[in-house]
């Protein structure tokens, strides 16, 4: 062994140090958790403080929100494993007091105490505005899936059950001709192989009465969506082949790469959510100049057009659906709008007039089109109709001006990559390859929550250092 470094023998006595203090150095996170815990109020937070006079006493919840915060900062979520941390982790054993909570006392505390949980998360982003790490009030938007504790074979949508009922037929009918072939035969197995075949059969058609009932269930919903192990789990669309889950929406900062707002949905797309975001991020922020940018995923006129009433300041790229330019045709980019005289100039240089208006789905829709197309030489490259009518919401003015911002500001798209799509990696990255622990959108937030107090909470130890936390804390 000579030339390498060895080890003590494991039989020598140790006189370990007297105190569990000296094993923790000064600059260690879990010291931050300790003190953040500490400093909060509790009971302001939703959470009850006051033991019980009669039976077991109960531990203190600011131990179990200290146990959690350390899990998930440190990548583990699950109760049994926390518990098994709490026997052999020298810094739990630190920040623990040495406590040791069993698997079920951990799991019920985070389960019953949900919408505290979410507060001191919310808490932790107030103290970041305190230390004014949001002075830019410059926020990217973005939702990710997330996986949930439901398997796709659990969750049933009209597609599905509407694919399984045409497998199962299609395997009835083969299963049939099999038998109708070993009838012929006058072998002795083909008895068996006749009989094997009609169990079969009898095990499809019972499924196609459960998939009925299902289907019965499917109808009654409000949604037309029923997932099983996850009541509020949804099928979701994704690049690959889609998720039983939920989005998660963030608003984050982009100069730290704070998290300031999250909110967890089974609404599978995101254009509903713009505004929703933007309020909350502006009520974190407290700034009557809150800019915004997001993904094209986001762009839909009455949600930029509520942000721009509120004063917030959108960038988001306008989706390319046009189905004429799919075709060959001319693109409605290709009519100018002329706001003095409310009118289009068309590719062939002819005038499309405002001729009248129609409601939508609740919007007001401008219609426009000029007389001169009959006889236009563009005209198969324009429209196969008699005329070439141009829709425009009577809001698009609102759009118009989105579009020329960001076309002023190039790197928007950049910033907002680079921003918000960090922390849904950080994230997915520290959960691995799995799913949330909880079930019910009610405690997948409160799940949420911890993974981003753990994020944000690192973040900060990022920027600022311990120390200088941990003086801010106190001052």
């Amino acid at each position: 062994m000579a030339r390498y470094i060895e080890g003590t023998e494991r039989y020598q006595a140790t006189l370990f140090p007297e105190s569990l203090d000296n094993y923790i150095t000064e600059d260690n996170p879990v010291r931050v958790i300790d003190l953040f815990v500490d400093e909060i109020e509790l009971g302001k937070m939703g959470f009850n403080t006051i033991p019980a006079k009669t039976g077991r006493p109960s531990y203190h919840p600011s131990t179990m929100l200290k146990l959690y915060i350390y899990g998930y900062l440190n990548r583990v979520q699950s109760s049994r494993r926390l518990e098994r941390e709490s026997h052999r982790n020298i810094e739990l054993m630190w920040l623990l007091r040495k406590l040791s909570p069993d698997f079920k006392t951990i799991a019920d505390f985070r389960k019953d105490n949900t919408s505290a949980i979410q507060q001191v998360c919310r808490e932790f982003v107030m103290l970041c505005r305190k230390l004014d790490l949001f002075s830019d009030a410059f926020v990217a938007i973005d939702g990710s899936k997330f996986k949930a504790v439901n398997h796709r074979d659990l969750n049933f949508t009209r597609a599905k059950l509407k694919y399984r009922l045409n497998i199962i037929d299609e395997s009835i009918a083969k299963y049939l001709k099999q038998i109708d072939n070993a009838d012929y035969q006058e072998a002795p197995s083909s008895k068996i192989k006749v009989d094997k075949l009609k169990n079969k059969i009898y095990n499809l058609k019972e499924e196609i009465n459960k998939l009925n009932t299902i289907g019965i269930a499917l109808e009654a919903s409000p949604d037309k969506q029923i997932s099983f192990t996850d009541p509020d789990a949804r099928s979701m669309k994704t690049r690959g082949t889609g998720i039983v889950g939920y989005n998660v929406q963030a608003a984050v900062d982009t100069r730290h790469h704070i998290i300031l707002a999250h909110e967890v949905t089974n609404i599978g797309h995101d254009r509903s959510q713009l505004f929703n975001m933007a309020k909350q991020a502006r009520a974190v922020i407290g700034s009557n100049n809150l800019k915004v940018v997001a993904d094209r995923g986001y762009y839909k006129g009455e949600e930029i057009l509520a942000c721009e009433q509120s004063g917030i300041t959108t960038f988001l790229p306008k989706p390319q659906t046009s189905g004429n330019q799919s075709k060959g045709l001319f693109g409605r980019h290709d009519f100018i709008y002329r706001e003095a005289s409310d009118s289009y100039k068309c590719p062939g240089g002819e005038i499309a007039k405002y001729r009248m208006s129609s409601e939508e789905k609740g919007k007001v829709i401008r219609r426009y089109w000029s007389s001169s197309c009959i006889g236009c030489s563009l005209k198969p490259k324009c429209t196969t109709g008699k005329y070439r009518r141009i829709s425009r919401w009577e809001h698009e003015n609102v759009l118009d001006d989105m579009n020329e911002r960001l076309e002023a500001n190039v790197d928007m798209m950049t910033i907002r990559k680079s921003t918000v799509e960090h922390p849904f990696g950080t994230i997915k990255h520290w959960m691995g390859a799995t799913h949330f622990q909880m079930k019910t959108i009610k405690k997948v937030s409160t799940e949420m929550s911890l993974h981003v107090l753990a994020y944000n909470l690192k973040r900060v130890i990022n920027i600022m250092g311990t120390k200088p936390l941990m003086e801010a804390m106190r001052a």
